[in-house]
């Protein structure tokens, strides 16, 4: 009995152990065809290595692998005040001369989701993307102010800016959180309250009756006093707090 449970347990090691052969004899040799296996080969490598490839795509902090090897990844507002983020971008925007490709005339009304899919950079990535040493922080505000309209206050569509959404999703989560920290004024309209809609000399709002003159045994409504409670409930209450009942 014991020798057919441990003979069930190791199939399918064995099984995935000779797919495994088969198809390095396949990449290898390339004569070796198997039409039925093939698909599952590949479906089950193919998954193994998107597993792979996604777990080495982010840190803990859920950042590009490729963010990791930038030298200002421990201070990402240093690389805005260097020599080589003045020589290629000036005193505009990183998102000032982006272009992205598209077909005819008339731009998308949307940009992309993602510019890096399974570890690959499309074509033309986005301001963001396109530079590994632009990292999105809440104390690289030199970065995120580029992002804001120094008039409104409000945050630049990306339809505007050329950002993906990914990268857009976390703008405006580190702008919230520079805001929260104090690190970006925040504008809040100007409310007056000293009109007449906010004073007690509306024609609205009149003066508080003064209280009836009650004795202290009388109770303040009227028909209080006129309420029987019931027996057998104030039998249960009485009951359930003879302890602390006098």
């Amino acid at each position: 009995m014991a020798a057919s449970i441990r003979s069930i347990v190791r199939a399918p090691s064995r099984f995935f152990l000779v797919l495994q052969r088969i198809h390095q004899t396949q990449v290898t040799v390339g004569v070796l065809r198997a039409p039925v296996i093939t698909p599952v080969i590949r479906n089950f490598f193919y998954s193994s290595k998107l597993l792979n490839l996604e777990s080495s795509e982010k840190n803990d902090h859920g950042v590009e692998s490729l963010k990791d090897l930038s030298r200002y990844k421990d201070k990402p507002w240093k690389y805005l005040e260097s020599e080589e983020y003045i020589e290629r971008y000036g005193s505009k925007p990183v998102w000032a001369n982006y272009r992205r490709n598209h077909k005819g005339g008339i731009p998308p009304q949307k940009t992309r989701k993602t510019c890096i899919r399974r570890g690959k950079t499309c074509g033309n990535p986005c301001p963001i993307c396109r530079d590994q040493n632009i990292i999105i922080h809440y104390q690289n505000v030199s970065l995120l102010q580029q992002f804001i309209s120094p008039y409104t206050g409000f945050v630049y569509d990306p339809t505007r800016t050329g950002v993906c959404m990914r990268q857009q999703k976390r703008l405006n989560t580190a702008i919230e959180t520079a805001k929260l920290h104090g690190l970006i004024p925040t504008q809040l309209p100007f409310v007056d309250y000293t009109g007449e809609d906010y004073s007690n000399s509306h024609g609205a709002v009149a003066h508080t009756p003064p209280p009836p003159s009650k004795t202290p045994d009388e109770p303040w409504y009227s028909w209080y006093g006129s309420i029987e409670p019931n027996e057998h409930e104030l039998a249960r209450v009485k009951k359930i707090y003879k302890a602390y009942l006098k």
